[in-house]
């Protein structure tokens, strides 16, 4: 079992920044990848960026240069760094953990935070 817990959402002008955070209940380093998704009310949930267990990273291509995942393994916690907002950047932004147990994948969701880029 993962907890995961959200933070670091809110209200940011087009052009800002925000960090989100994603904490969990164990060593990151024992979950097999971390990632952020995000969703417009509506729509699926997309990949927005992700970290593996070895520290590869992945990232979606319209965040590509302005987002950047990084983890803190002393504090067990993934964030977001999140530069040069845009107003198509508003969704609810979730965290997710996927541990791999005996070849199977579980997956682990956040509860979400709220991301508003409006001027």
């Amino acid at each position: 079992q993962v907890q995961l817990v959200e933070s670091g959402g809110g209200l940011v002008q087009p052009g800002g920044s925000l960090r989100l955070s994603c904490a969990a209940s164990r060593s990151i380093f024992s979950i097999s990848s971390m990632a952020w998704y995000r969703q417009v009310s509506g729509k699926q949930r997309d990949l927005v960026a992700l970290i593996t267990s070895g520290g590869s990273t992945n990232y979606a291509d319209s965040v590509k240069g302005r987002f950047t995942i990084v983890r803190d393994g002393a504090n067990n916690t993934v964030y977001l760094q999140m530069n040069s907002l845009k107003p198509e950047d508003t969704a609810v932004y979730y965290c997710k953990a996927v541990q791999v147990v005996r070849g199977a994948p579980l997956n682990y969701w956040g509860q979400g935070t709220q991301v508003t880029v409006s001027s």
